[in-house]
C-alpha cells in the first residue's frame, strides 16, 4: 500500500474509511512525537506504544521506515497548511495569526531536519517533498500576509516566499549544537522587523 492510500479492507464503507483515517492520523502524530524526541531511527515498537497500536498495524500502513518518514513529513506539512485559515479566523489580528502560524512552522522546521536527512538517499522523493512543502505553505502564508498587509500591520515589501526562506535559513542553524543560538528567538526578531 502506498502512502496516502486507504487500506483495501475499508473500501465501500465510509465509517470504516473515516475510522482508518483517524487511526492513521493518530499513528502519524505519535510517530512525529517520537521522531522529535528520539530521532527518526527510534524503534518501531516505541512508535507503536505511543500510538497504542501493534507493530503490525504500522507495517501494514507503512512497509518501510522511509514510507513512515515521508508520511510524517507530509502530515506535518498538511497540519501547517490547515492551521493558517483557522488561525486567521481565531486570532485577534492578522499579525497575531501570522505570529502563531510562524511559531507552528518554526517548530516544524526545527524538528524536521532529521526527517529530511532520512530521505536524502532518494533525491527524487526529496525534491517532490520540497515541492509539496512550497506548494502547500507559500499560499497559506501569502493569505495571512495579505490580511496583515490589508490591516496595516506589516510592510508591503515582504513576500510569503521570502519570509519562508528567511525562516528556513534561520532554522537551519538550529541543527548546530550551540547553546547560545535560539532559532525561535531569531524568528521572533525577524517578525518584528516585518511589522509596520
Amino acid at each position: 500500500m502506498g502512502v496516502g492510500e486507504e487500506p483495501s479492507s475499508t473500501t465501500g464503507n465510509p465509517a470504516k474509511r473515516a475510522d482508518a483515517r483517524r487511526n492513521e492520523k493518530a499513528l502519524l502524530d505519535a510517530a512525529a512525537s517520537v521522531f522529535v524526541t528520539h530521532g527518526v531511527d527510534a524503534p518501531v515498537r516505541r512508535i507503536a506504544a505511543e500510538a497504542g497500536v501493534g507493530m503490525g498495524t504500522i507495517y501494514r500502513h507503512f512497509p518501510t521506515r522511509a514510507d513512515l518518514v515521508v508520511a510524517v513529513y507530509r502530515h506535518q506539512v498538511d497540519a501547517c497548511a490547515e492551521a493558517g485559515p483557522a488561525l486567521l479566523a481565531a486570532e485577534p489580528s492578522p499579525f497575531a495569526a501570522m505570529c502563531q502560524w510562524v511559531t507552528l512552522f518554526t517548530d516544524f522546521l526545527v524538528t524536521k531536519h532529521g526527517l529530511a536527512a532520512a530521505i536524502r538517499d532518494d533525491p527524487d522523493g526529496f525534491a517532490a517533498l520540497h515541492a509539496l512543502f512550497l506548494d502547500r505553505l507559500v499560499p497559506v502564508l501569502a493569505d495571512i500576509l495579505a490580511a496583515a498587509r490589508d490591516a496595516g500591520e506589516v510592510t508591503a515589501d515582504v513576500t510569503a516566499y521570502q519570509l519562508l526562506r528567511a525562516i528556513g535559513d534561520i532554522c537551519a542553524g538550529a541543527e548546530r549544537v550551540d547553546p547560545e543560538y535560539d532559532a525561535r528567538l531569531t524568528v521572533r526578531l525577524l517578525l518584528e522587523g516585518c511589522r509596520r
